[in-house]
């Protein structure tokens, strides 16, 4: 692995941060839909249930969600909707990069501020225009290349154990019933 070199980032040089609207779960039908609704949960992703609920409330994926209370860190793909408006998610200001990098930054996110925040003390949208973020960088700027190859490489040696582990279980040809998928 080659030697990286890091620097500090103001959150807000980089990403949009916006608090995310409020679903309260006594408002929603569980597994009602197909959209993730979030909680500030470390399982899962974040999802709790996937619903169906007024479009006005979705917010837009592709983007680091922020579990407030918690200071749980996920990049979000897709379109949600949250529970709970101390939420928060920080849309990429320049974003033509790859889910590689996202996932990246959620991580630098958590590594940089998970010592900072917790239940007693949450992280919110005023907090975090103060706060900073370690990433790697090359001649001064974020290394996103470094970034993109490093996911890509523990995507890769992830899927390999998998394979491996399909292939000596018997399992490599199976397929999932509806239900299982």
């Amino acid at each position: 692995m080659q030697s990286v070199e890091w620097g500090e980032f103001n959150i807000i040089d980089i990403f949009d941060v916006k608090n995310t609207r409020n679903i309260l779960s006594r408002d929603i039908i569980e597994n009602s839909g197909k959209t993730p609704y979030l909680c500030a949960s470390a399982e899962n992703n974040a999802v709790s249930s996937y619903i169906s609920f007024d479009e006005r409330y979705l917010e837009k994926g592709d983007c680091i969600f922020i579990g407030g209370k918690t200071f749980i860190v996920s990049y979000q793909e897709k379109d949600f909707y949250s529970n709970d408006s101390h939420n928060l998610v920080l849309y990429l200001k320049n974003n033509k990069k790859t889910k590689f990098v996202k996932l990246f930054f959620a991580a630098c996110i958590n590594r940089s501020l998970g010592h900072k925040y917790s239940w007693g003390d949450s992280i919110s949208n005023k907090k975090i225009q103060k706060d900073k973020v370690s990433l790697p960088i090359r001649n001064g700027k974020i290394d996103f290349e470094f970034m993109e190859s490093f996911i890509a490489d523990l995507e890769a040696e992830r899927i390999s154990r998998v394979e491996a582990y399909l292939l000596a279980t018997g399992l490599k040809d199976y397929t999932l019933t509806d239900e299982e998928q």
